[in-house]
């Protein structure tokens, strides 16, 4: 039987609904990063960080901070948050929540009469989701001092990075290291962005990993002919070739899927070329996106990818274009956090995230550790994404108690 909690789904509600609001015209949920729509939305979460008496700055990583100074100078900070930004199209919590709830979390303390010793900040990383500069993880990775120095010279209609970040408030000059030295933990609440958690009935998902993701390019060049005079036996066919290629790594991947550690791999870009009815396909290029929880399942499935065969006058080429190591979530916060859900009755499970999130280079700084809230048919990325803010309520006060243990924790 869970306890009655300090934590307020309708103020959840409100936050996230006022934050849903501010989207492009006629696209829910839409305010991509560096856009009018993100700068307005970020004035809004300014104006509610002070609201839960926050002290609000932006660092040089153009990450928008709130804080809650501790009582005991020089103990180190607990910090919590997400991402404000959207893919477009997207969703009203994919990030949005963890913001929120961070929030709900200070508001939590203070309706409890709190007293940390530690400083308590709640953040909102800058564009966690790809960017109009084809980038992801912006503030998260400049916090962690991990920020390509080439990324900054990227540009978009007219605008690099480094001028977009400096409009939002940071210092990308200042760039050359860690942003802080002063973290002890770092938690991220966010949706599942899939089915177990609904499927399972289970209100909360400690996170054990977030997986390594690999992206390999694969180009397949045949011989453009005339598609009516063409004999079907004489053709390099570049399209068929890829067909093939295809329904192998669905069939490897699903193999490998079915072992104890998370995998997948999605063919998520393809292109051919001429692409015309009357021509027989000369060239296809596609993106294979491959998520591992173990590296050695993502480096033995890229290398038999690179060994694929080639029919007569078909040439297959592979290219790595972006390799991420996979990052484990710390033991001892996954601990914290399952105790605290076991004091409110709360049922969770342990989980693999399948996607990307800021917590993953916030464990480069610090202890990290993520909570999910299941969401809607697992759906996410697109307008019908939903999660109830009664599971969001109860992730607040699993992460408000987890941060007065941590605080009541002496140091070392």
């Amino acid at each position: 039987m869970r306890r009655n909690l300090d934590a307020s789904a309708e103020a959840i509600g409100r936050d996230i609904d006022a934050l849903a609001r501010i989207t492009d015209p006629g696209r829910p949920w839409t305010r991509r990063a560096f856009s009018p729509r993100f700068d307005e939305g970020r004035d809004h979460l300014r104006r509610r960080f002070v609201a839960g008496g926050l002290q609000v700055s932006t660092d040089a990583g153009g990450n928008l901070i709130g804080l809650r100074k501790g009582t005991r100078p020089g103990a180190g900070t607990i910090m919590l948050g997400s991402h404000s930004d959207t893919v477009p199209d997207g969703g009203r919590f994919d990030g949005i929540a963890g913001v929120v709830v961070a929030l709900e979390v200070a508001r939590i303390l203070a309706r409890r009469g709190a007293v940390l010793r530690h400083d308590l900040a709640v953040v909102d990383f800058l564009a966690e989701e790809v960017s109009v500069f084809g980038v992801s993880c912006i503030g998260s990775r400049a916090m962690a001092g991990v920020l390509p120095q080439d990324w900054l010279g990227r540009t978009s209609d007219g605008r690099d990075l480094a001028r977009a970040m400096a409009d939002v408030g940071g210092v990308p000059e200042s760039l050359h290291g860690p942003l802080r030295d002063d973290l002890k933990a770092f938690l991220e609440l966010h949706i599942e962005q899939g089915p177990v958690l609904e499927a399972e009935r289970i209100g909360l998902g400690i996170v054990t990993a977030i997986v390594g993701i690999t992206r390999v390019e694969i180009v397949i060049s045949g011989r453009p002919d005339h598609a009516g005079t063409t004999p079907m036996g004489l053709r390099a066919d570049a399209l068929a070739a890829s067909a093939r290629i295809v329904t192998q790594i669905e069939a490897r991947a699903t193999e490998l899927s079915a072992g104890p550690a998370h995998f997948t791999a999605t063919v998520g870009e393809f292109e051919i070329s001429p692409n015309a009815a009357n021509v027989v396909p000369a060239r296809v290029r596609m993106l294979v996106d491959i998520r591992a929880e173990r590296a050695r399942d993502k480096e033995a499935f890229v290398t038999w990818l690179t060994g694929l065969e080639a029919a007569p006058g078909i040439t297959v080429e592979t290219r790595l274009i972006s390799d991420n190591p996979g990052v484990g979530m710390d033991d001892g916060l996954q601990r914290k956090l399952a105790e605290a859900a076991d004091g409110l009755g709360a049922a969770c499970r342990r989980m693999v995230s399948g996607a990307g999130h800021d917590a993953a280079f916030m464990a480069r700084l610090c202890p990290s550790a993520m909570v999910f809230v299941p969401c809607r048919e697992g759906r996410s990325h697109c307008p019908e994404e939903w999660a109830e803010t009664a599971d969001l309520a109860l992730a607040a006060e699993v992460l408000a108690n987890t941060v007065m243990e941590l605080d009541r924790k002496r140091e070392g």
